[in-house]
Parts: C-alpha cells; sequence; structure tokens
C-alpha cells in the first residue's frame, strides 16, 4: 500500500520572466501575480510516499529535498529564498517522521533549488552537513557527470561543496536507465534533457492511474501548456518536445501531475480539451495520505 504526502520545502520568490521565457509578461501575469520587482511565488514542493508491504514491514520514499536553508544571507536574499528555517524538516515532522526516517531519496536533478535541503541549515562559522543519513540517494547518471561539470551557462545552479559531500557518501546510486531494482516495479523514470542533461521524473503506479513527478520538465499548472518553457532551460525546443511526448502518455493512462514549484497546487488530473489543449481537469492543493 502506498500513500502520498506532498511536503513543503523552503519556498522563492524569483524572476518572472525568467520563468516564463519567451512568453510575454502580458501573458503571464493573468496566471500568477507578481510583487513589485516582478517576482513570482515558488514552492519547492517534495513528494512524500510512505509504503506499507504484505509482511509488515514498511519504506519511507521522498523524491527531492527543496532548496532547503543552507544559503548564507547574502545568496539567501539573492536566489529570493523566503523562510530562515529548513522548512522541509519541519514539514516532515507534521507527519510523524524525522530526515533520519528517510529511506530512499529521488533527485530529478542536482540544481540547488532540488537538493539544497540535504544540507543543514547555514549557520555562521559553522561548515555545512549532509543530512538524511539513513538514506539512499538515486540521481541520474547524466546528471551527475552535469553538476561534476557544468556549462559556464548553468554553473551558477549548482552546489560544489555539495558534490564533493555526495562524492564522499557511499549510499549514492547513479542510475542509468528507466528503473531501479532499490524502488522496485511501481516506479519508473522518464529521461529529459530538455531543461538539464539527464533529468529524472519519476512515476508512481497508484490504484487510480500513475502520478508523475514533474520535476523541472513542468514545474506547475501554467507550464501544462506546451508553447512555454522557462529562460532556464538549456533547450527549449527539446524540452516542448519531451513535454509533449510525456503529456501524451500521461493522458492515455489517466495520469497526474505532481508539481514542485507550483506555489499553489499540489497535483492535478491531465485532461485535453476540444482544441488540442493539455489542461488539468482536477485539482489537488495538497497530498496528505491519499492514495491519488
Amino acid at each position: 500500500m502506498k500513500k502520498l504526502y506532498s511536503i513543503k520545502g523552503n519556498s522563492q520568490k524569483l524572476d518572472g520572466g525568467a520563468m516564463f521565457g519567451n512568453a510575454p509578461q502580458a501573458m503571464w501575469k493573468k496566471w500568477v501575480e507578481c510583487d513589485e520587482q516582478n517576482r513570482i511565488d515558488l514552492a519547492c514542493r517534495c513528494l512524500l510516499v510512505k509504503e506499507t508491504f504484505e509482511d509488515g514491514t514498511s519504506r519511507n520514499v521522498l523524491l527531492e529535498v527543496g532548496v532547503g536553508a543552507f544559503f548564507e544571507p547574502k545568496l539567501k536574499k539573492r536566489f529570493g529564498i523566503v523562510e530562515s528555517n529548513h522548512v522541509l524538516l519541519d514539514s516532515l515532522n507534521t507527519v510523524g517522521l524525522s530526515h533520519t526516517d528517510i529511506d530512499i531519496i529521488i533527485l530529478s536533478h542536482l540544481h540547488f533549488d532540488h537538493i539544497g535541503g540535504l544540507l543543514t541549515q547555514y549557520q555562521e562559522n559553522k561548515d555545512l552537513e549532509l543530512l538524511f543519513p539513513n538514506a539512499k540517494i538515486l540521481i541520474g547518471k547524466k546528471a551527475w557527470e552535469r553538476a561534476l561539470n557544468p556549462h559556464f551557462r548553468d554553473r551558477a545552479s549548482f552546489i560544489p561543496e555539495l558534490m564533493e559531500l555526495l562524492k564522499n557518501r557511499k549510499d549514492v546510486c547513479l542510475v542509468d536507465s528507466h528503473s531501479h531494482e532499490l524502488l522496485g516495479e511501481d516506479y519508473r523514470f522518464h529521461l529529459s534533457d530538455g531543461h538539464t542533461p539527464g533529468m529524472m521524473l519519476t512515476e508512481i503506479a497508484m490504484s487510480k492511474g500513475p502520478v508523475v513527478f514533474c520535476a523541472d520538465l513542468i514545474p506547475g499548472e501554467p507550464w501544462v501548456h506546451l508553447p512555454i518553457t522557462m529562460g532556464y532551460d538549456r533547450f527549449a525546443e527539446k524540452l516542448i518536445d519531451e513535454k509533449q511526448a510525456l503529456l501524451n502518455d500521461m493522458l492515455a493512462r489517466g495520469g497526474r501531475l505532481f508539481f514542485t514549484h507550483d506555489s499553489q497546487l499540489a497535483c492535478g488530473l491531465l485532461s485535453k480539451n476540444e482544441k488540442g489543449r493539455f489542461y488539468l481537469s482536477e485539482h489537488n492543493k495538497e497530498l496528505s495520505g491519499v492514495d491519488a
């Protein structure tokens, strides 16, 4: 039996123009509100899967860890991190868990806003340390290689200090296929290169149809619309092709989309209108122990 929980991490405020790529401001302002600096609210939402097996054992699988609270004050302000405390740890506590209770972590890719939560909270004159000591960490092999050798255009998206810590951690597992033996048959990966090379989107088999963790392929509801991409995407046209393939697949199988960055919405049921445009016909602001 699997139960899904949407778990909040630290939130951000980022430039709306960067988040909506070549979409004009007059368009994206119809979808989201922005502040006086044209920044929009973004979540760093994680997905927790609580599993119970027939033999009575259980397992906690966490998809991503959010941006965390590791930035020193100057960088915290630059990257629009809202809270100073490590929100993910507090959110896990609300469902009866601590970071030591997580058995497996799946990271879609290694940009700082998706993996910073692995680190302890910033404290002046104190070295950062890794949390989640009992978790095996699954990372795409291609994404790993990109993080170790980033392009000049996206090297600011990675955390060299964290990569050094992960290189020395024995329970990091590199994934180079659409599945992994640690997870079993109910999990599979959709691989994507449009946002960053080697991003893994985790699909989870549920009784009401598959749920896919969309990561930065589709960061929130407005990006379900095929032409909408981010300025942060490395290869926008490739991303659109990958998005179309995933959405067609999910539509055919009654799939739900889980969003990491949508500030208002955790999950939604995918549909398509008479004009051929994808949209969400059902909305879940959060998931709290549901068999979605």
